[in-house]
């Protein structure tokens, strides 16, 4: 049986946060989001940790989580070009913008001869996330005809920051297992505590306990072909802004499941999220790493 490896999407620029958030300090100590989430991967079990990152930040990524992840983890990068399209396909002229979390995941392929988790660098998930998607991977069955797939799920409500919205895909589920995901991607609080979404000009408003996807998946080994067959039609559709559309996994899993090519047991999490979506979020995140080390929760990781 091989061995899970945990895959880390690090290629986003953060552009409503204003810089590199991946590896700006947020601990006591100089911590980083992701030395938590590593810490916490590593004794749920996994060994192995790919980064997908854009090829310029290799260096910076190396010295500021690379080096210390290798003292007990082993180590790989996967980059994240807009030229790494199927065959025969390139990118429309002035595109610079990487193809999303779909498109990371397949750049990946090369670095995934197993199983994997996939898990976003800049949010944090708590323990329990990890220890779910380790035991999910670690315990699965040999594949048949559909793919198995899990996700990690979290109350919407635990899942927003103060200063803005967010994108979430809001999930529907029947007996444990997923049915559906809608991507919303301007969700917030309002002024008298409801949770709404913006969405093509209308308003939906979301139940406070809704199960979200923060993107914290475990995928078979087999499943690229699907994911580069998805991603090759969605090209081909040509819908949306060339420059600026996305290729989302969860839009890939939820067509998995509705054509009945896959299947996805929710994990529900009771864990608060942690993330630095926009500046303003740091002190919160800040106050809420010092309290986890107070608690004796995590030693100082740096």
């Amino acid at each position: 049986m091989k061995e899970p490896t945990l895959l880390v999407l690090a290629a986003g620029m953060g552009s409503r946060y204003g810089g590199l958030k991946q590896i700006d300090p947020v601990g006591p100590a100089g911590e980083i989001i992701l030395d938590y989430s590593l810490y916490d991967a590593r004794l749920a079990g996994f060994k192995r940790v790919v980064f997908v990152i854009k090829p310029e930040l290799q260096d910076a990524f190396e010295e500021a989580i690379g080096r210390r992840a290798r003292e007990v983890m082993e180590v790989a990068y996967a980059w994240q070009t807009t030229d790494r399209l199927p065959s025969g396909m390139a990118p429309p002229e002035g595109r610079v913008k990487p193809w999303g979390t779909g498109h990371a995941v397949l750049c990946a392929r090369d670095q995934l001869p197993g199983p994997f988790a996939v898990i976003n660098a800049d949010d944090y998930y708590g323990r329990s996330c990890f220890s779910l998607l380790y035991r999910f991977l670690a315990e699965r069955k040999t594949e048949g005809p559909h793919h198995a797939m899990c996700m990690v799920g979290y109350r919407l409500e635990r899942t927003l920051t103060e200063n803005g919205s967010v994108s979430r895909g809001v999930c529907d589920m029947e007996n444990g297992f997923l049915r559906s995901v809608t991507e919303h991607t301007s969700i917030a609080r309002t002024a008298d505590g409801r949770i709404e979404a913006q969405e093509n000009g209308r308003i939906v408003e979301l139940a406070p306990d809704a199960v979200v996807s923060m993107n914290a998946w475990g995928m078979p080994e087999g499943i690229f072909c699907d994911l580069e067959s998805g991603f090759d039609a969605f090209l081909r559709r040509r819908d949306g802004d060339a420059l600026k559309r996305e290729y989302y996994l969860p839009g890939f899993v939820d067509d998995l499941v509705r054509e009945g090519r896959g299947t996805v047991q929710v994990l529900q999490s009771a864990d608060q999220w942690h993330g630095v979506t926009y500046r303003e979020d740091r002190e919160k995140v800040r106050a809420a790493f010092e309290a986890m080390l107070a608690q004796g929760l995590y030693p100082a990781l740096r």
